[in-house]
C-alpha cells in the first residue's frame, strides 16, 4: 500500500510537470511535440481545441488499443497517469511566465518534459500515446523506452513541418533530444554501472582481491587464446562507475599486463544491485 502512494505521487508530480513544460514552454513557443501531445498541439495551433480534452480522448483510445499488450500494473498507473495529464493540461492551460527567449524555452521544455515523462515511467506507468507503442517495442524487439519514444515521436513532429515551419521543427527536435536524454536519467539513474572483462595470468589472485575488498562478485568464464594457443580463465564483473579506479589498481598489483575491457551498462539487477520489479 505504501509503495503504491508514493508510485501515484510520483505519477501526480510527473503529470503536473509535464503539463507545465507544454503550457509555459512549448504552445507559447509555437513548437511541436511528439506523439499525442504534438497532435493536440498541432490542432490546438489550427482550430483551438483544448490540447487537455483532445489527449484524453485519443489517449483513451489507445489505451483500449494497448490494453492487451501491456500487464495489468501499467495499465492501471497508466489510466492515472492519462486522466492527471489531461486534467493537468486543462487546468494550467492559461498559466505563462515571462521569457520570450526562444533557445531558453526550448532548452526547459525538453528538461521539463522528459522529467515528467520519467517519473511516470519509472513507476511503471505510461502516458499512452506513443508510450504505449514504446513499451510495446520494448517488450517485443528490446527497444530502449527513450529511443523508442524518440523514433515514434518524431514521426509525429516531422509531420507538423507543415503548421510550424522548418525552424521551429528543428528546434521542436532539439527539445525532444534533450527530453529523451532528461527522461533516460531519470528512469535509469544517474549512477552508471560497468561491466569489466579481464584477461589475466593471474586471474585467482585478482578475482580474491575483488571479492575481498570490494565485496564484488566475480564470474570465470574459460577461454582459448588463439595467438598463444593455450586456455586463458576470463573474469566478469559489474560493478559501479566510483569503483572503476579501485579495480585497476587491484588488476595492476596483481597482473601489469592484464588485458581490461570496460563496457557500459543500462540496467543491472540482482544481489549487491537493485531488485527487478514486476
Amino acid at each position: 500500500m505504501q509503495r503504491t502512494a508514493v508510485d501515484i505521487l510520483f505519477i501526480i508530480v510527473g503529470a503536473f510537470i509535464f503539463a507545465l513544460a507544454i503550457n509555459l514552454f512549448v504552445i507559447p513557443s509555437d513548437l511541436g511535440e511528439g506523439g499525442v501531445t504534438g497532435v493536440t498541439i498541432i490542432l490546438y495551433y489550427l482550430y483551438q481545441w483544448s490540447p487537455g480534452l483532445v489527449s484524453f480522448i485519443l489517449n483513451g483510445i489507445l489505451l483500449i488499443i494497448g490494453y492487451k499488450f501491456l500487464s495489468n500494473h501499467t495499465i492501471r498507473y497508466t489510466i492515472v497517469a492519462v486522466v492527471l495529464n489531461s486534467l493537468f493540461l486543462h487546468l494550467t492551460r492559461n498559466w505563462s511566465i515571462d521569457s520570450n527567449e526562444i533557445i531558453v524555452n526550448t532548452i526547459f521544455a525538453g528538461l521539463l518534459g522528459g522529467m515528467g515523462i520519467g517519473l511516470i515511467i519509472r513507476v511503471g506507468g505510461t502516458t499512452a500515446g506513443t508510450t504505449i507503442l514504446a513499451s510495446i517495442t520494448k517488450k517485443y524487439l528490446g527497444w530502449n523506452i527513450s529511443y523508442g519514444l524518440l523514433f515514434f515521436d518524431l514521426i509525429v513532429v516531422f509531420s507538423s513541418y507543415f503548421v510550424i515551419g522548418m525552424e521551429k521543427l528543428l528546434l521542436t527536435i532539439i527539445m525532444l533530444y534533450i527530453a529523451t536524454k532528461t527522461m533516460q536519467f531519470i528512469i535509469e539513474g544517474f549512477s552508471m554501472k560497468k561491466a569489466v572483462t579481464i584477461i589475466s595470468h593471474n586471474p585467482d589472485r585478482i578475482a580474491q582481491e575483488v571479492n575481498e575488498q570490494m565485496n564484488r562478485g566475480v564470474t570465470v568464464y574459460s577461454g582459448y587464446g588463439h595467438y598463444l594457443k593455450e586456455e586463458k580463465k576470463i573474469l566478469y564483473v559489474v560493478i559501479s562507475s566510483q569503483e572503476v579506479v579501485r579495480l585497476k589498481r587491484i588488476v595492476q598489483a596483481a597482473d601489469k599486463d592484464a588485458f581490461v575491457a570496460i563496457h557500459d551498462v543500462r540496467d543491472v539487477f540482482g544481489e549487491g544491485f537493485v531488485a527487478m520489479e514486476s
